[in-house]
């Protein structure tokens, strides 16, 4: 038997029922308190008629609440599809439809745009009335445990499914290798539980070992998140996120003195925030890369000894190759397409067959991105094999991105790339009007447009009026020539 909803029980079983948990908005739970929200939940669920394998949607924020659902749905064989609060509610009836959930849960807020969810806050006052110890479901290793979903180039995001074992051997590696995190540490992430690598960071590492968490509602800014951070001993975020909060005026006012690391992922951290960060806090930063379908980080720089503009040497317990268009390796210091091999690789996609054969060869699984080695064997980033756009540790379909531009009456064909800017990735948007004119009132009109249509980050943050784009003779996009 491996169920990793059980994460918690070891905690008790190992004697650490009164040790906090979670910190929250002024509240704390022990973990104790955290293991009978968990029953509980997998109590309700089963008076909801949900069983094994049975998807559980959550459109949750972090509260307690997130972590209680998850464990407690795998804990009772169901397995728990976490996504962003934030997301849109076209993606929103995908995700309900595409998982065929059994239930839904979702913030209050939200209610409205999701038909059928049951609230938040109704579903937390059923875990009041359902108090009482139950045993786990029998499951096996290979068991299907949780998906999470992930963007693509075209269409909606698609569901990664993970099983059982996926889950302890990120905490065998990343965790234990890495953090090298231990039952005093006080874990903090920008990043949401809903995504891989807030996933692990704020919930799965910490229960792992008996940590203690802090979580932080809302959307992150960058002053709310070093004012959270004070006390934090491991300290998650992205670039975007590091290089707003090392911007602030006052910055340096802000007291990280508890924290013994921080950790990046999620897109390249640019050397010069990660000097600005060392000079103001006197802190490494430790950049890796990991991706929703390998679960966490596989790729990393060590503590105290980051080389600043990599990715770092693979993660113990993960092997990395860089192959040609033939499959070939290629030569030391050229570039090639990323493959990773580690035990925490999705099972495959749910409902998408072809991307699943294109993705995983064996034991083997293509990333997208493009890497080359430096002369100390250190992975750097040299762009994504697609023209899919990274922000903030978030993805964002070019596609999608023209489509709702070209839908304004004044646009007749648009591009979208990313960009580096501000030591960090944006959207310009390359845009071919109706009319032959575009002004400063058009690309506000436009980036409105967007705003409303689509994610919120997701809308170009740079636009350019042009004449013609560049195409192949078939007629497509050469976005590499817009990039350059």
């Amino acid at each position: 038997m491996l169920n990793s909803g059980t994460l918690v029980d070891r905690q008790l079983e190992a004697g650490r029922g009164e040790k906090i948990a979670i910190r929250c908005a002024g509240e704390e739970l022990t973990y104790a308190r955290l293991h009978e929200r968990i029953c509980a939940a997998q109590t309700v669920l089963a008076e909801h008629g949900v069983g094994r394998e049975d998807r559980v949607l959550l459109v949750l924020d972090d509260t307690p609440a997130f972590p209680a659902l998850f464990l407690g749905a795998m804990r009772g064989g169901a397995v728990p599809v976490p996504v962003s609060f934030l997301d849109t509610t076209d993606n929103f009836r995908h995700y309900a439809t595409d998982s065929y959930a059994k239930l839904v849960v979702a913030e209050d807020a939200l209610v409205e745009r999701i038909p059928g969810a049951m609230a938040r806050s109704a579903f937390e006052a059923l875990l009041d009335t359902h108090a009482g110890l139950n045993d786990p479901v029998d499951t096996h290793p290979d068991d299907m445990a949780f998906w999470l979903f992930s963007g693509g180039s075209t269409g909606f995001p698609k569901g990664v499914v993970h099983l059982h074992h996926d889950i302890p051997y990120t905490c065998d590696t990343f965790a234990r290798e890495i953090l090298r995190i231990h039952e005093r540490d006080v874990t903090f992430s920008s990043t949401k539980l809903y995504h891989a690598y807030g996933l692990g960071n704020n919930l799965t590492f910490p229960y792992s070992v008996g940590a203690t968490t802090v979580l932080r509602p809302g959307k992150p800014d960058p002053r709310g998140l070093l004012e959270t951070a004070r006390g934090a001993t491991l300290f998650f975020s992205v670039p975007t996120l590091y290089g707003a909060m090392v911007n602030l005026p006052d910055a340096a006012e802000h007291d990280l003195s508890s924290v013994r690391m921080c950790v990046s992922a999620a897109e390249p951290l640019a050397p010069e925030v990660l000097r600005r960060w060392q000079q103001t806090f006197g802190l490494d930063i430790v950049d890796g890369i990991g991706s929703t379908e390998m679960l966490h980080i596989y790729c990393s720089n060590r503590p105290g000894a980051v080389a600043p503009g990599t990715s770092g040497k693979p993660v113990p317990g993960y092997e990395l190759a860089l192959l040609d268009e033939r499959g070939a390796p290629v030569a030391p210091g050229q570039v090639g397409n990323l493959h990773v091999k580690g035990d925490s690789s999705l099972a495959y996609y749910w409902h998408q067959h072809e991307k699943t054969k294109a993705a995983i060869d064996g034991a083997w699984f293509f990333t997208g991105d493009r890497y080359r080695t430096d002369a100390d064997g250190n992975y750097v980033y040299e762009g994504r094999a697609d023209d899919m756009i990274k922000i903030g540790g978030l993805w964002a379909s070019p596609i999608e991105i023209e489509n709702a531009l070209v839908e304004h009456p004044r646009v007749l064909e648009a591009a979208a790339v990313g960009i580096d800017a501000d030591y960090t990735t944006r959207v310009k948007a390359f845009v071919i009007c109706r009319d032959g004119t575009g002004d400063e009132a058009l690309v506000a009109e436009l980036q409105e447009w967007c705003k409303t249509r689509l994610r919120r980050y997701e809308f170009p943050h740079f636009i350019a009026f042009v004449d013609e784009l560049p195409k192949t003779p078939t007629g497509k996009i050469q976005r590499y020539k817009l990039r350059a």
